[in-house]
């Protein structure tokens, strides 16, 4: 037998998972272990959570009494800084199973009765907003215990940054952290990608296509709720690549009243049959902005840019053009012009590359900034793989940011020069009486006035030619 078939010996091994308990338990210690093993990763994924900076210990299946009950929670956290001491239950849930209200309401009562700050829930499931909880809780069990949801996604995107961009100051640690990146990334791991529309999505589907969805059905709610874990997933996914904290682009007021932003794109959905969201990526001229068409089965993604303050239409035209030399002719640009209502003038890259007036309707008028989209075939499919309108969304961000966002600078202006001699404009002679005999910056170099001159031969001539 030849050695390209032997597997090689990994600190956290796949085989040998029998069930969803198994892949639950090993799941969670082997997690557990590294964030107390490796400081830089352990601190990552605990100070967003509130705790300080300092030692992590970490356990597994700690048992607690909760009235007759004998109840296991998956895991605790324990961060120490001096005197100060911050501590969280765990509860883990791999593959498809979800999180349990019943579960985690016990457990918040655990967590008050102990005087600890937090529980920690841990599981495929994608929260359509940062900082929202995709399990119901009653509100007035977090009164005195914070409550906090890490999807597995964002654990092995925050595990792929801290190794390979920012970095892990121990080799050792850095290859602890790598052997729980090559786990997670493992099918059988349990730690699965965004792959499942939802049971509603079809009817929805098919709903706008007929023209019958109707804002209170309940399958809209669920989907929109769906597209937002999605581009929340796009987020995750992208910032891997790129070694950044990659975030939906979301106002404060979407921040601070969810449902009345979810609302408002179901309203969205069932009267023009489109999805939306946006995602910020630092350093990007402006947000990425994504748009699925379910009636016109597309997808759009655009960027806007502000157009350069100087130059003529034409100019700003060309330095637009320049920064697309790379990318496919077939993306749509589009002007808009200052103090101007609706759209502007539009038309695709060939032909503005040929013609950059075809984007200039009034020479007069000045432009304001360009709209560069992109649109492309949407899937039908509810789950992933070929087909499958999941794959169709990230595909396009994917393609969109890397052949036109990442090319895109903003319009800087030139820095003011100094003036030299030859910039000053000559004075013109004046009447003695009228001259000072101060030098001043509004003199010429050749101080050409009466007094000026006098005023140089009694230091010994030295401006004179």
């Amino acid at each position: 037998m030849s050695e390209e078939t032997w597997l090689a010996a990994r600190l956290i091994p796949t085989s040998g998972i029998n069930g969803a308990e198994e892949q639950e338990r090993r799941a969670t210690s082997a997690l557990l272990a590294v964030m107390s093993a490796v400081r830089e990763f352990g601190r990552v994924l605990t100070q967003s959570l509130g705790a300080p900076a300092g030692s992590v210990q970490t356990f597994i299946e700690v048992p607690f009494k909760l009235g007759n009950q004998q109840l296991f929670p998956d895991g605790l956290i324990r961060v120490t800084r001096g005197q100060r001491q911050w501590t969280a239950l765990v509860e883990v849930k791999t593959g498809s199973n979800a999180l349990k209200t019943e579960q985690l309401e016990a457990y918040l009562d655990i967590a008050r009765e102990q005087g600890f700050d937090a529980l920690i829930t841990i599981s495929n499931e994608i929260a359509p907003v940062p900082g929202q909880h995709p399990t119901a809780i009653d509100r007035r069990k977090l009164r005195k215990v914070a409550l906090y949801h890490l999807p597995w996604t964002e654990i092995l995107t925050q595990a792929v940054i801290q190794k390979e961009y920012r970095g892990v100051a121990d080799p050792d640690q850095a290859w602890i952290l790598g052997e729980l990146i090559r786990y997670l990334e493992h099918p059988r791991s349990g730690a699965l990608e965004f792959s499942d529309m939802g049971p509603a999505w079809v009817q929805v589907r098919d709903g706008v296509s007929a023209g019958t969805l109707r804002a209170s059905d309940s399958g809209a709610a669920d989907a929109v709720g769906r597209f937002d874990a999605l581009i929340r997933y796009a987020c995750l996914r992208l910032g891997r690549q790129l070694g950044t904290d990659v975030t939906p682009a979301l106002s404060r007021r979407d921040l601070s009243d969810p449902a009345a932003r979810s609302q408002a794109l179901v309203n969205q959905l069932s009267t023009t049959g489109t999805l939306t969201g946006s995602i910020r990526i630092p350093g990007a001229v402006g947000p990425l902005h994504v748009t699925a068409d379910l009636r016109a089965g597309q997808i759009v993604c655009h960027v806007d840019v502000d157009a350069p303050r100087t130059g003529r239409p034409t100019t700003r035209v060309n330095w637009l053009i320049r920064q697309l030399k790379d990318a496919p002719e077939t993306i749509r640009i589009e002007a808009f012009v200052m103090h101007a209502r609706g759209g502007g003038a539009t038309d695709l890259l060939r032909q503005v590359r040929t013609e950059p007036t075809t984007l200039i309707i009034d020479p007069a008028r000045e432009l304001r900034a360009f709209r560069v989209a992109q649109s492309t075939a949407a899937g039908t499919k509810r789950g992933s793989g070929r087909g499958a309108f999941i794959d169709s969304v990230l595909q396009a961000i994917d393609d969109f940011y890397e052949k036109i966002i990442q090319n895109l600078k903003p319009w800087m202006p030139a820095p003011p020069r100094l003036r030299t001699p030859e910039d000053v404009a000559p004075v013109q002679p004046v009447a003695a009486s009228l001259v000072s005999t101060a030098i001043s910056s509004q003199d010429s170099p050749e101080f050409d006035t009466p007094t000026a001159r006098d005023s140089s031969s009694a230091v010994g001539g030295q401006l004179e030619e």
